[in-house]
């Protein structure tokens, strides 16, 4: 069973309880859960590895990525943890797919590695300016959405009125020439939200603030 915290479009944050019940779960019906977990150092201030819980090496498999927590998106580096047998099973298929990533990149991905705690702290710094944007814009479109949401995006439930997030979003992109996700392209639990990223710089997000709230007067 795959599962995703802090998860992705939503920003929910997992519990050591909620891992526990994943971990017994996975146990009882002797299924191998698979934990993504790219996001966890994103403006997350408790960080959390489904490994942690006791056994859970036993079941579990978690995936992370420096594409998120390093700003190395499309460089394809990343970590695979567990225990022996199911590092195996990994191995044994990607023996028959690829040979390894360029061992410069590899290199790259070591030094990054080494990235201080003070480095971690900035780029979150940036992306907590960003996110109040984001909020901003949340709040402009009448949007309720948690605060407490952690990650790369800001998730929000539209207002009743809105029937599609779909032509609501396509509303916002041709008149005040901004895009923001419709929460329907996650799949059919997704409409009548939408996310907003966290990638643009703060100049682009008061802009694209600005444009929408030109065209909402």
């Amino acid at each position: 069973m795959w599962v995703n915290y802090p998860n992705m479009p939503t920003g929910k944050n997992a519990s050591l309880a909620l891992f526990e019940k994943l971990v017994a779960f996975g146990k009882k019906h002797g299924i191998v859960i698979c934990h993504d977990n790219p996001y966890s150092f994103i403006l997350n201030d408790r960080p959390m590895s489904i490994l942690s819980v006791q056994g859970a090496k036993d079941i579990c498999i978690e995936l992370n990525s420096l594409s998120k927590s390093h700003n190395m998106s499309g460089w394809r580096m990343g970590l695979l943890a567990s225990n022996p047998e199911f590092v195996r099973w990994v191995l044994k298929a990607k023996s028959n797919i690829d040979s390894g990533q360029f061992k410069p990149m590899q290199l790259a991905t070591v030094a990054a590695l080494l990235n201080t705690r003070e480095w971690h702290d900035e780029m979150n710094r940036i992306y907590a300016e960003r996110r109040l944007w984001a909020e901003k814009i949340m709040d402009l479109l009448n949007c309720k959405y948690d605060k407490s949401q952690v990650g790369l995006f800001v998730w929000g439930k539209l207002p009743e009125s809105v029937v599609s997030s779909k032509d609501f979003i396509d509303d916002i992109l041709y008149n005040a020439r901004v895009f923001i996700t419709p929460g329907v392209i996650f799949g059919s639990n997704g409409e009548g939200y939408i996310r907003i990223s966290l990638g643009a710089s703060v100049e682009k997000m008061e802009e694209a603030y600005n444009r929408i709230l030109t065209y909402n007067t």
